[in-house]
């Protein structure tokens, strides 16, 4: 997924990439004269070893060796880079949606819609739509045409909430169904803003968000985004973008209800969450592994709605495509399906704690079956299914427009400049950027 929270990964995987530029990646024959094909990823050692046993059954029923190659997840472009560079693209690999147009114009990745539509043991509409739609590309628009990467996963980006913390304030739990509106989000989270041991200053606060990866669902939920339909104009400059920009930076400038900067340079609202230092804080299916470990209990619930009244918030995920220059592209899609969507594969990557199911029936079994925290494990689903978002950038041929919003926003954050005033000055240059990306895409 991409967030800034990654794991850490063994040495020993890094050493593996070196292997990658030396020994070449294009489908062949090993030693054995087995057929071979190499799949590159990035990941924790958990999903390291929930691919090598899931693979460890492909390689049985289809008499082929799979070489694994992983990296961590910061290195995991640049390699990937160096590797179509050196025209040692690996077989199967991780993608992500920003990347399809780019990679299907340089003809880096397959298309693999006739494996998919021809696999007689899939079941497509037992696969999140979300999830196949997201790699799909028609040459104009993402999210339709051929498919050019099966989804390794999908991961809704919930809301979550400390209990313990609500139970101790005497406060009632939030409901998991019915959001908070804005007014009642910063009436709680005053609430939850506290002098805890009496010595004068905060150590509670009510949230503690970043712009980057949590704007969004106050903008979608305000009727505000980036871009029109067709993605050709950049709408930040609305009324409705800049009244949920604005309602973002006065929790902190105006509500005090998150870290104020000194704070956050000594602890960042990560820490601080987890620590239980905060009351509302963002939470993907990555994350529950780690917060499993908390000394407090959370759970999920919608994230709180500006004027439409509907809650809002992006799925993110990850694709595994197969590579153009394949040697063995029947062998190299197979592989790609089933690590998306074989029972097994899958169970072995949820039980790992990095993922929920890619496939319906066993997604719904978990949230009835699964003991583990958060206890509303139907809110990821919801997210996947009813209304989560692919995050603005995914949908163009390049990000680098969607980057321009965040460079120079921190006056806003700081309360000294309006969120009106600021839209008005960055929207030309986004607008500039994306009719590059889209003239570099070919689309008028």
């Amino acid at each position: 997924m991409t967030k800034s929270r990654k794991p850490v990964i063994a040495a020993a995987a890094m050493l593996a990439v070196g292997g990658l530029m030396l020994s070449g990646c294009a489908g062949g024959s090993g030693d054995s004269g087995t057929e071979q094909l190499t799949f590159m990823f990035r990941g924790s050692d958990a999903e390291k070893a929930a691919y090598t046993a899931a693979i460890e059954q492909f390689e049985k029923d289809n008499d082929v060796d799979v070489k694994i190659i992983m990296t961590t997840a910061d290195e995991y472009s640049t390699k990937l880079k160096a590797a179509i560079t050196g025209k040692q693209v690996p077989d199967v690999f991780y993608i992500d949606p920003g990347s399809v147009q780019a990679y299907v114009k340089t003809g880096i990745i397959k298309d693999i819609t006739e494996y998919v539509e021809g696999d007689k043991d899939l079941d497509l509409d037992n696969v999140w739509q979300y999830g196949v739609d997201s790699y799909r590309f028609d040459g104009k628009l993402m999210g339709q045409g051929a498919i050019y990467a099966m989804p390794k996963d999908v991961g809704p980006f919930s809301f979550g909430y400390n209990k313990t913390m609500f139970e101790k304030a005497g406060i009632p739990l939030p409901d998991a169904d019915t959001p908070l509106t804005w007014d009642e989000f910063t009436a709680v989270t005053k609430q939850l803003t506290q002098d805890t041991n009496g010595d004068g200053t905060l150590d509670q606060w009510g949230t503690g968000l970043n712009v980057v990866w949590n704007l969004q669902a106050f903008v979608w939920s305000n009727g505000g985004d980036w871009l029109n339909k067709d993605r050709t104009k950049v709408t930040v400059d609305t009324p409705e973008f800049a009244e949920a920009l604005q309602y973002f930076a006065d929790l902190t400038n105006v509500e005090g209800v998150t870290p104020s900067a000194t704070d956050a340079q000594t602890l960042d609202t990560y820490q601080r969450w987890m620590k239980g230092e905060i009351g509302f804080f963002p939470v993907g299916p990555w994350d529950v592994p780690t917060y499993e470990k908390l000394d407090f209990d959370w759970d999920l619930i919608p994230w709180p709605v500006g004027s439409t009244g509907e809650t809002a918030t992006w799925t993110g995920t990850l694709g595994i495509a197969v590579s153009e220059s394949t040697k063995d592209p029947d062998m190299a899609a197979k592989l790609s399906i089933y690590l998306s969507t074989d029972p097994t594969a899958q169970q072995s990557l949820v039980d790992a704690g990095v993922q929920i199911p890619n496939l319906i029936d066993m997604a719904n079994e978990w949230v009835t079956s699964s003991t583990l925290p958060p206890d509303n494990k139907q809110e990821f689903l919801d997210i996947v299914q009813d209304y989560g978002r692919a995050l603005p950038a995914n949908t163009t041929y390049s990000a680098e427009w969607y980057d321009e919003l965040f460079k120079n926003i921190q006056p806003v954050l700081d309360g000294k400049q309006t969120a009106a005033d600021y839209l008005k000055e960055v929207q030309p240059r986004m607008q500039e950027m994306l009719d590059k990306a889209n003239a570099e895409a070919g689309i008028g």
